[in-house]
């Protein structure tokens, strides 16, 4: 029972585990892989698509509108990215905004809070100027996305735009 907390190293060889060697993960089941051989929506089945070869990390076969056929998959990759730092940020700016009081907000925006929040900035004109340079930002940031799209000898990989501000 106490050996259950006994740090890994403490551990017989032969209880540990071997890490994997290969870029496919395992589903629940033992022996069945993901890949060509795993459909996302039975009924559907698996997209004819180039882009569901098996060889991606993560691939079930689930686009059901089978967007990957018509778009590149450089920009679907580089849209899932960004969409998930925007939901990241906007979770921790609505934590933030509930948590802390920031400098001038109060004036501005009084005592709201999360969805209340949003209609106040919105009746004050603050969510006008965010969309506007919010759209600024997306500018330069679709040419980057242009250029790595058609552009075979652009090595820049998708949601990687150079900013590294922690080094």
């Amino acid at each position: 029972a106490a050996a259950a907390f006994a740090p890994g190293a403490m551990l017989p060889a032969t209880a540990r585990r071997t890490p994997a060697t290969s870029t496919k993960m395992q589903l629940w089941d033992d022996g069945k892989s993901q890949g060509t051989g795993v459909t996302a929506i039975p009924f559907a089945g698996r997209p004819e698509t180039p882009a569901f070869d098996g060889t991606w990390v993560g691939d079930t076969g689930f686009d059901p509108l089978c967007i990957s056929g018509n778009l590149d998959m450089k920009f679907l990759r580089e849209a899932e990215l960004k969409h998930c730092r925007v939901a990241m940020l906007a979770t921790a700016g609505a934590i933030a905004q509930d948590l802390f009081s920031f400098p001038g907000a109060k004036a501005v925006l009084g005592d709201a809070k999360m969805t209340a929040l949003h209609d106040v900035a919105v009746s004050k004109g603050s969510m006008g100027q965010m969309l506007f340079w919010i759209g600024i930002f997306e500018l330069f940031g679709g040419v980057a996305i242009v250029q790595m799209c058609t552009d075979e000898t652009n090595t820049r990989k998708p949601g990687d735009f150079g900013f590294d501000p922690m080094g």
